[in-house]
């Protein structure tokens, strides 16, 4: 097989064509990969994918992320819905700057985004471009950062005083779970070596983000306020439109992504897979 690829033109991003995602050979997959670490977002029109075959796509490149916070849906356990319904008043879910699940000890390597019912305008999804945007940094705030090991957590979001906590808003259709495990702490470096490119990074951002080691928090705070501004800037931002039954994944070990909302009087409803930490493929990238 050989890929129908169309660079977005912008940041990142490229729509691929010339595949079933359903039935894939190890060519295949790998042509695939290859395509995900260059472009770090692929988008795929036209899959008609069950459940069991999204599923199975998301193993090609690795094992099941944990999704500690959401339920899944029914009969398939790595599956979360990710959905609003045409009248919800909820806030919109995701609609900050995130790499996904980065409090984690070992944090997925990407996700997948089924699109079931797509509105015909709005909810389009923003990623910005990690590389990009060390690689352009100015050499003083680079010089801020080098060394820096962040600290990150889940609880301004999932925390039971979270966001999408206790008090969230009575008619959100998402099944999100908050609980007291959001609390916990991780830390990471704010500049990473991606394992498979070789790329240098920058990892996660203010919000999931609460404090850098060895610095006060009014400090920390200012620094990565300061860093958060840079990362999101225009010219390392690429925008995705969805389309009924297209497939997207993404790599969160090197860009951000966000939700938008505008499609307000319209259901939508996506399927998301996670795909989990390889460690097998840092095995191979180190020899």
């Amino acid at each position: 097989m050989t890929l129908d690829i169309t660079p977005s033109g912008q940041a990142c991003g490229a729509t691929v064509r010339g595949a079933n995602l359903a039935d894939l050979d190890a060519g295949e997959v790998a042509e695939i990969r290859a395509a995900w670490l260059d472009h770090k977002v692929l988008a795929f029109p036209d899959q008609q994918l069950t459940d069991s075959d999204l599923e199975r796509y998301t193993l090609n490149f690795g094992p099941f992320g944990v999704d500690p916070y959401f339920a899944s849906i029914d009969g398939h356990p790595h599956i979360a819905a990710i959905s609003r319904l045409a009248d919800e008043t909820s806030s919109l879910f995701a609609e900050n700057w995130h790499a996904d699940w980065t409090f984690q000890e070992f944090p997925p390597d990407g996700t997948c985004l089924y699109g079931k019912v797509i509105p015909p305008h709005g909810g389009d999804t923003l990623y910005t471009n990690q590389q990009a945007a060390l690689e352009a940094m100015p050499t003083d705030l680079r010089s801020r950062i080098e060394d820096a090991v962040a600290i990150h957590s889940a609880r301004g979001g999932y925390a039971p005083d979270g966001a999408y906590g206790d008090d969230d808003d009575d008619d959100r259709s998402m099944a999100i779970r908050p609980n007291e495990s959001a609390y916990a702490t991780q830390t990471h470096r704010i500049i990473r070596t991606h394992p498979e490119t070789g790329a240098q990074t920058l990892y996660s951002v203010l919000g999931y983000i609460i404090g850098i080691e060895g610095m006060d928090d009014a400090e920390a705070h200012a620094l990565l306020g300061e860093l958060y501004g840079w990362q999101i800037r225009d010219e390392f931002q690429y925008r995705h439109k969805w389309e009924p039954n297209m497939l997207v994944m993404w790599d969160n070990r090197c860009v951000l992504h966000r939700a938008t909302g505008g499609y307000e009087g319209y259901d939508r409803l996506l399927h998301r897979t996670t795909i989990g930490y390889n460690a097998a493929v840092r095995e191979v990238a180190s020899v």
